[in-house]
Formats: structure tokens, C-alpha cells, sequence
């Protein structure tokens, strides 16, 4: 009896310590939190994949909610890194500083916001004039400049979001689209939108581009790749990933894997923006 409730106790022991090792295990796995931008999520996510093939005991999550949104995240420090496709602005700079947090911009990859259409509208070329008339609602009809007699129907981002921004100061030099514009969260619900019908306009990051939409030359300047590196397309920018203070830990290995010439800036090309080097 007393070698029976011997086993019975070691083998307690033996369940009992595998379950601490596997809860160990489950704890052991350390997170990456990454927010913003969805014209820089493309890139995050394919960095991620391959820094978590690199490091797997680290697992990165990403949500792409808007430029404003990961900044905020990271203000309020619910995230490691905020993925911005635009400067961050001078009121978020004092929230930051008024919460104890010093944000450290990191260039990550190059862009250009491209105008698109959909595959069967005829037009080919917007001057920025155009384009500005167009947003504001006073080009109402394609044949205006070029197309064919249908309405102009408005696709733009949310407030919220980095392409928005540089947008709205580039293209239409500091004004604000018409009240007809459909505002929209993301550069694949742009896409979609434009794709799917015939009287929409659109703008996207390059790395949205894709064979359901047809990109519009920008004052005779065609968005590709070669005109975006160069910066010789009229909305051309810099895409960044921002940190509380100098990063450390695994920040530190996520943002020196993404600025590596030969793994993350890779994968930054793979993905159709324009890397640093």
C-alpha cells in the first residue's frame, strides 16, 4: 500500500512538473506590439514574419489602424513601435512629452500616394490643378478632363490617416475634400472601392497597386517605382516607425532588423515600396 501511494505521489510530482514547464514555456514567449499606419502595414508584416522565423521565441503583433491611431498607441504606450506613413505632428510631440513618453522617428522604406482609376477609365494624366478640383467637388463629371460623360465619384482616407494628410497638403495644397467624398479606412478598402466601380477615384500607397486599378500620371509624372525612388513624383514621402525614447530589447532587434541593407530593406522591395538603400 505505502509503495503504491509512492507512485501515486510521483508520478503527481512528474504531471505536476511538466505543467509548470509547459506554463513556463507559454510565459517565455516575449511580444512585440506594433500600431498604425495601414500604407506601412505591408512592410511590418512581411518584416515580422521573417525577424519571428529569426527569433522565435518573440511574437510580433500588428494593427494597422490609421498613422494617428499608432502614434496614439504609443503615446499612451499600448504599443512598442507606431507605424506612421507621415511626420508626427507638434501637438502629438507635447501629448507624448506631457505623458513621459520622447518619440524616436525611425525611416523605414520610401512611398509615393498614387492617384488610381478604375482599369476602363480613359484618363491617363491629371494636372495638380485637376486633381484639387476634383477633390474639392468642382470637376463633378470625367468628360471635364478628358473621360467619358459620368460623375466624378470621391474616394478618400479618414482623418485619422497619414495618406490623408500628405494628401491633402500636397495635392490639394492644404485643402479639404468635398463633403460628397467617401472617407474610407484603409488603402485596401480604397482599393476595392475603385476597383469596383467604374466613376471612382482614388488614391493609394505604391504598394497597394495592383492589376485592379489603373494608376493616373500626376502633372505628366507616371507613379512608378524608378519616380518614386527618385522623388521626382509630386507626393512623394517617407514612410517611419516610431519608438518611446532610443529603443532597447527587442524593439531594438525588430528596428535594426527592418534597417538591415540585406533582410529587412529586402523585404521592404518585396513588397513594392522603395527601401532606403
Amino acid at each position: 500500500m505505502k509503495q503504491k501511494k509512492s507512485n501515486v505521489f510521483r508520478m503527481i510530482c512528474v504531471i505536476g512538473a511538466v505543467l509548470l514547464f509547459i506554463a513556463g514555456t507559454a510565459n517565455a514567449a516575449e511580444r512585440l506590439r506594433i500600431d498604425g499606419s495601414t500604407t506601412v502595414l505591408p512592410i511590418t508584416q512581411k518584416l515580422a514574419e521573417a525577424f519571428m522565423n529569426e527569433h522565435p521565441h518573440i511574437n510580433v503583433s500588428i494593427s494597422g489602424g490609421g498613422s494617428g491611431n499608432g502614434i496614439k498607441a504609443m503615446i499612451d504606450g499600448t504599443t512598442d513601435i507606431a507605424q506612421s506613413s507621415r511626420w508626427i505632428r507638434p501637438q502629438e510631440v507635447k501629448q507624448a512629452v506631457d505623458n513621459g513618453k520622447y518619440p524616436v522617428p525611425f525611416a523605414v522604406a520610401l512611398d509615393a500616394i498614387i492617384p488610381v482609376v478604375h482599369p476602363s477609365n480613359p484618363v491617363n494624366n491629371l494636372s495638380g490643378d485637376q486633381l484639387k478640383a476634383i477633390y474639392e467637388g468642382n470637376i463633378r463629371n470625367w468628360r471635364e478632363v478628358g473621360g467619358q460623360d459620368r460623375p466624378v465619384v470621391i474616394i478618400s482616407r479618414d482623418s485619422s490617416s497619414g495618406t490623408f494628410g500628405v494628401w491633402n497638403d500636397i495635392a490639394l495644397k492644404g485643402g479639404r475634400p468635398s463633403p460628397r467624398a467617401q472617407l474610407l479606412p484603409s488603402n485596401g478598402a480604397i482599393t476595392q472601392a475603385v476597383a469596383s466601380n467604374p466613376n471612382a477615384i482614388g488614391y493609394i500607397g505604391i504598394g497597394y497597386l495592383n492589376d485592379s486599378l489603373k494608376a493616373v500620371s500626376f502633372d505628366g509624372v507616371a507613379p512608378t517605382y524608378e519616380n518614386a525612388a527618385n522623388g521626382s513624383f509630386p507626393v512623394a514621402r517617407t514612410l517611419w516607425l516610431f519608438t518611446n525614447d532610443w529603443p532597447t530589447g527587442n524593439t531594438l532587434r525588430f528596428i535594426n532588423f527592418a534597417l538591415h541593407p540585406e533582410k529587412g530593406q529586402k523585404l521592404v522591395k518585396e513588397t513594392g515600396y522603395v527601401p532606403l538603400y
